[in-house]
């Protein structure tokens, strides 16, 4: 046996002893457990080193390097978990350190997004003010080297390793860019690299704030207080949380108590070993209220459910969109060695009026529960669990946050399909930026549509002009996006998309049905603590 599989099978069995006394651990808990138990448990782990090593000895192959490595972290682990639920997961040591970069919100490097296709490696965008942006490193570029070795055959994945490094440190860089006769130099100084969760936010209307939240980090809550913030005297608010797949509970329980009133409940756990755990607001808004829409789709899962369900429950925002994903298990993870981790699901998620956000998944494909988890929703909601607001409203669980107004996303066509495989808008701008420059009032006119035409018989891509006009709109606006990232930044083509689409304006017109909302609620709240005062006997003082 290799190293480097003695290794991997000596995390497995770490694996499955941790496993094994967290088990032992978690039942003494809620109950003794006999020496049986504990026994089947022993027995269970040596089947299972001795037919993994059985397998190693005979097999008709040698299991050597990455193959025992796929056999343990990509079968074994994977496999015995898919059959608990679809959420506890096993990281790898790259999946593990991932993770732990996604949950911080930082890293050390150059900040850019960087993609493979056809064999090249294309910077997909610069974040803006870092060391790429700064050098005026642009979308569209390929990278052709790093310090002077050839990217010729590598993949991203080892592209961006060799751009991270410690901070300080330097990096060169050679790109070759569409219009440039020779490839461009950049010696780049790697910096820390912030990766906000709040990618987007400005006032999309006179006094009516947007911010557009991609995930839970260790940074989201302070992220959204700041936005908040920024607006100043705040008339309306639309926070958006379509495609958020969720992150970190604390986070979420943070950013709700900035929104609703002190005192009034969150989220609560519940579990098999461990205590429930109930999360209230412990600082509140401070009375600082204004209308709230919280724009949802079938991919807006986890922490974000629990933002969506706290503020619904409370009536404190109306939630507009498409019933989310339902996810509502909890996992904690544990670290194990070989830069591994193990994320074991411990508790269930329920909305502060009881309602369960996880969805059934028993006898359902991993496919299917995340592909097609729209159709296995119940057609009649009222088959489901019933719950009420604050004030009386009926809200549903058992399958996600179904939203108080539906709104359909968009749905795309076989020329947009087409394109957008094609990744023809992202290769069209570089190739239209070649030779000019565009100011903050470019407009996709007639003359940039005729290139844009030209450039797709250039690139062999299939048209008609009732292909063109019948989504004249939609390729406008991904036209002027790309083309406005590459001359401006990320941010600008992220505002030029939200203020096109189509679901933001429509959640908009839902901030006066808002505004009612939370005015019912400041009643409701107001009537609550009249009946409370009233139920206090008189003279009575309250003990030290």
């Amino acid at each position: 046996m290799t190293p480097r599989a003695r290794r991997a099978l000596f995390t497995l069995v770490l694996f499955f002893a941790v496993c094994a006394v967290v088990g032992t651990v978690l039942q003494r808990k809620v109950g003794a457990q006999s020496s049986e138990d504990e026994s089947q448990i022993r027995d269970n782990l040596k089947a299972f080193t001795n037919v993994y090593a059985l397998v190693e000895q005979n097999y008709a192959e040698p299991i050597q390097g990455d193959k025992a490595d796929i056999a343990i972290y990509d079968g074994a682990i994977p496999g015995m978990l898919r059959t608990l639920d679809p959420h506890s997961n096993f990281y790898d040591p790259k999946a593990y350190a991932k993770m732990r970069e996604d949950q911080r919100g930082h890293y050390y490097g150059v900040g850019m997004v960087i993609q493979q296709q056809n064999n090249k490696v294309y910077v997909i965008t610069p974040y803006e003010g870092t060391p790429s942006f700064r050098a005026g490193i642009r979308p569209g570029d390929i990278i052709s080297a790093v310090d002077g070795k050839s990217a010729e055959g590598m993949t991203s994945d080892l592209v961006a390793k060799a751009l991270k490094g410690p901070k300080g440190t330097h990096v060169q860089v050679t790109m070759v860019r569409e219009g440039q006769p020779k490839p461009l130099s950049f010696d780049l100084v790697r910096d820390e690299i912030p990766h906000p969760s709040v990618d987007l936010k400005y006032e999309i209307r006179p006094g009516v704030g947007y911010i557009h939240l991609t995930q839970f980090q260790e940074t989201t809550a302070q992220e959204v207080v700041d936005a908040v913030d920024s607006f100043g005297n705040l008339k309306g608010l639309v926070l958006d949380l379509r495609n958020n797949p969720g992150g970190l509970l604390s986070q979420a329980v943070e950013v709700c108590d900035h929104l609703l009133s002190k005192g009034q409940t969150i989220v609560s756990q519940r579990g098999r070993a461990y205590p429930d755990q109930n999360y209230t607001a412990t600082h509140g808004n401070d009375g600082k209220t204004f209308p709230i829409v919280v724009l949802v789709n079938r991919n807006t899962a986890s922490a974000a459910e629990i933002v969506s369900g706290a503020l619904q429950d409370h009536d404190r925002a109306l939630i507009v969109g498409e019933t989310t994903f339902g996810k509502g298990l909890v996992q904690t993870v544990y670290n194990l060695s070989e830069n591994t981790g193990l994320a074991l699901t411990t508790y269930h998620y329920y909305t502060p009026s009881g309602r369960l956000i996880q969805r059934n998944y028993s006898g359902v494909s991993l496919y299917d529960y995340y592909y097609n988890h729209a159709g296995a929703q119940p057609a009649d909601i009222t088959n489901r669990e019933v719950k009420m607001t604050d004030s009386g409203r009926t809200v549903y669980g058992g399958g996600g946050i179904t939203p108080d107004e539906k709104v359909e996303g968009l749905k795309s066509n076989r020329f947009q399909d087409e394109l957008a495989f094609k990744s023809v808008f992202f290769h069209f701008a570089p190739h239209y930026l070649a030779n000019r420059t565009v100011d903050h009032n470019f407009q996709v006119d007639d003359a940039v549509l005729a290139d844009f035409k030209k450039f797709l018989t250039d690139q062999d891509v299939a048209w008609t002009e009732k292909d063109v006009n019948d989504n004249l709109d939609w390729l406008k606006v991904n036209i002027k996006e790309k083309v406005v990232t590459s001359q401006f930044g990320q941010l600008q083509g992220l505002r030029t998309l939200a203020d096109w689409d189509p679901e933001i304006q429509k959640a908009l017109t839902f901030l006066p049905e808002a505004q009612a909302l939370e005015d019912n609620a400041h009643k409701v709240l107001a009537q609550k603590a009249q009946a409370r005062t009233a139920g206090t006997p008189q003279g009575v003082a309250a003990q030290p």
